[in-house]
């Protein structure tokens, strides 16, 4: 009698083992070169900026801007000062890959831009940073990687690298894959993308150790009337990122129709000019940087509710110019902050100055909005709070910015799921 041959064991990358360890390496590694970066041009340079005389703080972002010039000039070959932009274009390019040549023009030049003060997020590099890394770790071990799985770790690493910015690992990955459309989410393998997100999460945690955005202290008891009071403030909050939406791309075409040689001067004294402005609004720094400060100073309820508006908008101009002036980086964070100084407005003139809920839900609606993500926009506030009481609220808000938002986001690269092509 004979024996029945054995069964024919899969190939091994056919389990998905490979490509997930794969993607948790690009997450490490990415986790790495982003918690060090973040350590550099927030811990070091933008603190020392900080610290800084009046004088020679307002004047800190033109030299951000002109090293930043430099660094792409000469560096980059003249490349653009584009970040998540040129990883969204590339998304839908299925043929192409991520060029890495200008990368460490990009990267030095976001570094002197938010390093010296200029009002951009460092999520974006931290976003393109990882791209990168899973760019080349896909040309190197693009053999474990194929049919549909193709840019797969450049996905991953993107996630890993907004992961690792904000202690948010399901962000990071919903992030990655929500921002190349409007408002829907991309067709590659999720499991990856959350491993790769985690790894760099887990990696600052070890690093920096844990922190959250957003502070909230006791209880949260959301009843009806804050769900309204989230719809109003959703539909508020996407009529101004509607706004925030078009001056951003302004400012973009801006930095392609006119030279360097007169955006750089006309955006360092406009900088100049907002943080003698801002100063007697806030003591400190809050125009400046990432939006981290403006986002903890909008907490403090005693702030008039004319400061509020007033920071607002200064935030907005300093976001839009300094993307002028030829800086580097994103306005994720930028959003954030604009959303929660939205939020804490909506709180004041209703008298609840002291309620964190306004500015979460404002937060979740601008981002939502702002980057035609909102499941992005809903993690981010779950987890960046450490209470799920807040997503009931958040959804309404986001969703509410999403119709009143209407076709425009902040990149002009995002396409609709009928015009992807993968």
């Amino acid at each position: 009698m004979s024996e029945s041959p054995a069964p024919e064991l899969l190939p091994f990358r056919d389990l998905r083992i490979v490509p997930m360890l794969l993607a948790a390496g690009v997450g490490v590694i990415t986790g790495l070169f982003v918690t060090a970066m973040q350590l550099l041009t927030l811990n070091e340079m933008l603190a020392r900026v900080e610290g800084l005389p009046l004088i020679a703080m307002a004047a800190a972002p033109a030299v951000g801007l002109v090293l930043a010039a430099l660094c792409l000039r000469f560096i980059g070959k003249r490349t653009a000062p584009v970040i998540s932009d040129a990883y969204i274009r590339n998304i839908h390019e299925p043929d192409s890959r991520l060029d890495l040549q200008p990368v460490p023009a990009r990267l030095l030049g976001s570094v002197a831009t938010i390093g010296l003060g200029g009002a951009l997020g460092l999520e974006a590099v931290a976003l393109y940073a990882g791209a990168a890394i899973g760019q080349l770790a896909e040309t190197r071990l693009g053999r474990f990687i194929k049919g549909p799985d193709a840019k797969m770790l450049m996905v991953a690493g993107a996630a890993a690298g907004v992961s690792t910015v904000f202690h948010t690992p399901l962000t990071g990955a919903i992030f990655a894959l929500e921002v190349p459309f409007r408002g829907r989410l991309g067709r590659h393998n999720p499991v990856p993308v959350l491993v790769a997100s985690l790894a760099g999460y887990l990696v600052n945690v070890r690093i920096e150790g844990p922190s959250r955005l957003f502070p909230v202290h006791g209880n949260v008891n959301i009843s009806w009337s804050d769900l309204l009071l989230a719809l109003a403030l959703g539909i508020a909050a996407g009529a101004v990122a509607h706004l925030f939406a078009i001056l951003i791309r302004l400012s973009k075409r801006i930095v392609k129709k006119y030279p360097l040689s007169l955006r750089l001067p006309v955006a360092s004294i406009l900088m100049f000019g907002i943080v003698l402005l801002s100063s007697t609004i806030a003591e400190d720094s809050t125009v400046l940087g990432t939006g981290t400060l403006a986002i903890k100073w909008a907490a403090d309820p005693t702030h008039a509710a004319g400061a509020i508006a007033g920071m607002l908008l200064l935030r907005i101009a300093a976001n839009v110019i300094t993307l002028g002036g030829g800086g580097a980086g994103g306005v994720f964070i930028p959003l954030v902050a604009a959303g929660a100084l939205t939020g804490r407005l909506a709180g004041g003139l209703t008298g609840r100055a002291d309620d964190t809920l306004f500015a979460v839900v404002g937060a979740a609606a601008f981002l939502g909005a702002g980057y035609r993500v909102p499941l992005a926009a809903v993690t981010f506030v779950a987890e960046t709070t450490g209470r799920p009481g807040f997503i009931i609220p958040a959804m309404i808000a986001a969703f509410a910015a999403e119709l009143t938002m209407g076709s425009k986001s902040v990149s002009e690269e995002q396409r609709d799921d009928a015009e992807a092509t993968w």
